[in-house]
């Protein structure tokens, strides 16, 4: 079983930088892939960006690459994602997720463990 806890959203205007804080409780959070996921008032959840089991390899989707990087320290059980150059389509509540599979999954239906959700909003 993992807890998965985030923190760090909040308001930004356009070109600023927030850094989510998803903090996983049990003693496996090293035996997972993290993604993070987000999802717009009245569109479908979103994939982000995964991190592998031990940080060796990432992979994010198109619309946020070269912006966003996702990091982990797993002596913290913590994972990060850092948003830089942020636009105002990257408005929504973000999601961090845990994924049994060690290099994690693009779709959402593979993920075991869901946080609640934070809300990032970035004004133009």
């Amino acid at each position: 079983q993992v807890q998965l806890v985030e923190s760090g959203g909040g308001l930004v205007q356009a070109g600023g930088s927030l850094r989510l804080t998803c903090a996983a409780s049990g003693r496996t959070f090293s035996r997972y892939a993290m993604g993070w996921f987000r999802q717009a008032p009245g569109k479908e959840r979103e994939f982000v960006g995964r991190i592998s089991y031990n940080g060796g390899s990432t992979y994010y989707a198109d619309s946020v690459k070269g912006r966003f990087t996702i990091s982990r320290d797993n002596a913290k059980n913590t994972v990060y994602l850092q948003m830089n150059s942020l636009k105002p389509e990257d408005t929504a509540v973000y999601y961090c997720a845990a994924d049994s599979n060690l290099y994690g999954s693009v779709s959402h239906r593979y993920y075991d463990y869901w946080g609640q959700g934070t809300q990032v909003t970035v004004s133009s």
